[in-house]
């Protein structure tokens, strides 16, 4: 048997459900370009025609704004940053090994004009913003910021196309070129220091990627404890004591030392030691 409160809870909010049930359909009503919302599922890894992305369990950080989509293989160690798209709906994508897609790339491929696929090497760098298009890219190569590779062309190995430059369908860029303009015409020959930084660049971004995917893998109660840990470490007193993760030798029964103040609670220790089991249980489990 409920209570009146309780009844009298329950009335109200249902009277006031129906209330802006009814505001809501009033304003649908008075619309004059109707709209639907409607929950769009995530578009991180989809499927075409029953065929899934295959990404190497290694592979080292999809974002989770990236769109990686239908016949997709992602090697060891590569990435793909926010915003990205690589699309094989009507042929194959493959990315090596430590290749990196960056921010707001795109990666398609031909069926209509030309029937291309996209393959990209290991150690590739593809820049922000950039277009590979039915196009094949080696190892060891970097295609710069919002430059496009298109239909049918060849990036070989240690070749860089500078940013905004347009590699024209059917071009190829030899190895040990640097290529730059629109259309891209071969400008000179790669530096040996280049070659050092192409080298440098792709184990930086390798370790770049990581640490986000390690960011974007927490969960709110993680990403709450960073946030207190942030808060503790920029107002604490660099005089006071100061948190560890290593054990307090004085500690007893996991309360803290004795006559001490702590960031835990010292009273009621039975209780605080049944937390500790539960916990322990749980981890267990």
């Amino acid at each position: 048997m409920t209570s009146l409160g309780a009844r009298v809870v329950v009335a109200a909010s249902n009277a006031a459900r129906k209330i802006g049930q009814s505001l809501d359909r009033m304003g649908a009503s008075m619309e004059v370009c109707k709209y639907t919302e409607r929950l769009v599922p995530s578009t991180r890894f989809v499927a075409v025609d029953g065929v899934s992305p295959t990404v190497s369990p290694y592979a080292a950080f999809v974002a989770p704004s990236a769109s990686v989509i239908g016949d997709v293989t992602l090697g060891q160690n590569s990435s793909v940053w926010y915003g990205a798209t690589v699309r094989g709906d009507v042929h194959k994508v493959v990315i090596g090994d430590n290749t990196s897609v960056g921010d707001r790339a795109v990666i398609h491929v031909a069926k209509i004009q030309g029937d291309f696929p996209s393959v990209i090497g290991s150690n590739v760098t593809i820049g922000p913003g950039a277009i590979v298009h039915a196009a094949t890219l080696k190892d060891n190569c970097i295609v710069g910021p919002s430059a496009q590779v298109l239909d049918g062309a060849v990036v070989e190995s240690n070749a860089i196309v500078a940013a905004g430059a347009v590699v024209t369908p059917g071009t190829t860029v030899k190895e040990g070129e640097y290529w730059a303009g629109s259309p891209a015409k071969m400008v000179r020959k790669v530096t040996a220091e280049e070659l050092q930084v192409m080298s440098e660049n792709a184990l930086d971004t390798l370790e770049l990627a990581r640490m986000h995917a390690l960011e974007c893998s927490k969960d709110f109660e993680q990403l709450a404890k960073d946030d207190e840990a942030y808060e503790d470490a920029t107002t604490r007193d660099p005089d006071y004591w100061q948190p560890t993760n290593q054990p307090d030798p004085s500690d007893v029964l996991g309360q803290g030392s004795p006559g001490l103040i702590f960031d835990s609670a010292l009273t009621n220790p039975e209780e605080g030691l049944k937390l500790q089991q539960k916990k322990k249980a749980a981890g267990k489990a």
